[in-house]
């Protein structure tokens, strides 16, 4: 189980009457949970705990608890209610006194409806966060010299995400190329151009494989443009086939990009199209987004073409399905976050842009000012599916505060 039921409950209450109405208001929300009663000693293990206030007269008893389940868990308190014996209005006082001690909480109440959506979508966010936490995503090369915004708190990374970077020199990506065989993997084309630079693209997912075994990697960005100088070919193919297998892989060594497919992979279970926005029409609120690689699993179809800028290597031009997407973008500091829904209207092919290209409308069009305002670097992350509400769930209100 994923979630956790404690209860708050005052003596002076008769608990034959208290216990029939706690088994029909749990009984409606039709959850599955671990009801722990009032037996706090596990408190915390669960990615989400809830505590169902369950009469009045409890606030002195949670006071009481508080510095002990503190200690038992660093999260936000949930204080769930049914309304009945005055059980709302003492959460109202916990919550009151919680806020005043800079401590952060919520008090779930409503309709069965309500509160049934609300838990499931904590209970999302909660195991999501538990994914996170010990991760350790790699750092092969340093950063492109262009990501001069692009910077990253790497001590509150830790703290806030429970993730760790590891930093991995680009020679050592080299050395592990240069011992790996150049064998011709499973695609093919029909330009003799990249028919020939196949074993080599094989040869940079192999080794890139390698390294993620090695560091015991969940993830990495990787500084890409290297490899055009020093082996003569791309990471595209490369990256395109890991982010499928579930391993996030960024490129340019944008690590804001790297930590935001993460916290991505870690909600909707796939890694995002890590892209630049190339054209925006801010009153339309349609734009243009390109790369030379996405993830094999986010389309329907591909070919293989060269790589954009320098017209060598293997680049990836896929077609994603069209309907709803989400962009997403957080800050390397943790500060900031742009998430909006818009649609997928056509997949195009332009020659004078990255292979794959999505044009995207987003469903607010006066959010495209952001682009142009105040973006948070260049890339951004496109998901199949509307997800603004959870991914703002996770990065602003249920990461722990400083």
């Amino acid at each position: 189980m994923h979630t956790a039921i404690y209860t708050l409950t005052s003596e002076l209450h008769d608990e034959q009457a208290v216990a029939a109405v706690t088994q029909e208001f749990l009984a409606g929300l039709q959850l599955e949970f671990d009801y722990r009663g009032n037996d706090y000693s596990d408190y915390g293990s669960h990615p989400l705990s809830l505590i169902y206030v369950r009469t009045g007269g409890t606030e002195g008893i949670f006071r009481k608890m508080l510095s002990d389940l503190q200690a038992q868990n660093h999260h936000a308190f949930y204080l769930l209610t049914s309304g009945k014996s005055n059980s709302l209005a003492a959460s109202m006082e916990i919550l009151s006194y919680l806020r005043q001690h800079d401590i952060q909480g919520e008090i779930i109440h409503g309709s069965v409806e309500y509160i049934n959506k609300r838990i499931k979508m904590l209970e999302c966010v909660a195991v999501a966060r538990q994914q996170l936490c010990g991760s350790r995503l790699g750092v092969i090369g340093e950063p492109s010299d262009w990501l001069i915004s692009s910077t990253v708190d790497r001590e509150k990374v830790l703290r806030r995400l429970g993730v760790e970077l590891v930093d991995i020199p680009m020679n050592e990506l080299l050395e592990q190329i240069k011992a790996t065989p150049a064998e011709m993997p499973a695609e093919t084309s029909a330009s003799p151009q990249i028919q020939s630079s196949l074993p080599g693209a094989n040869q940079i997912y192999l080794a890139l494989k390698s390294i993620v075994e090695k560091h015991r990697l969940q993830g990495f960005t990787l500084r890409c443009f290297d490899l055009l100088t020093a082996v003569h070919n791309t990471g595209c193919l490369a990256l395109a086939k890991l982010n499928a297998e579930g391993v996030v892989a960024g490129c340019e060594g944008d690590i804001p990009a790297m930590l935001s497919m993460m916290v991505a992979k870690s909600i909707v279970g796939i890694t995002g199209f890590q892209a630049n926005p190339s054209r925006i029409d801010p009153e339309s609120g349609e734009m243009l987004l390109a790369h030379c690689t996405i993830p094999l699993n986010m389309v329907d179809g591909y070919e293989l073409d060269t790589h954009f800028e320098s017209g060598i290597g293997v680049g990836i031009r896929g077609y994603m399905k069209k309907g709803p997407v989400t962009i997403f973008k957080f800050s390397g500091d943790l500060t900031r976050c742009f998430v909006e829904e818009g649609e997928l209207v056509r997949n195009q092919s332009q020659p004078d842009l990255c292979r794959t290209q999505l044009v995207v409308r987003l469903t607010d069009p006066t959010k495209a000012a952001y682009f142009l305002t105040n973006p948070i670097g260049n890339h951004h992350i496109v998901l199949p599916g509307r997800w603004k509400a959870a991914l703002e769930e996770m990065v602003n209100i249920s990461l722990p505060h400083d």
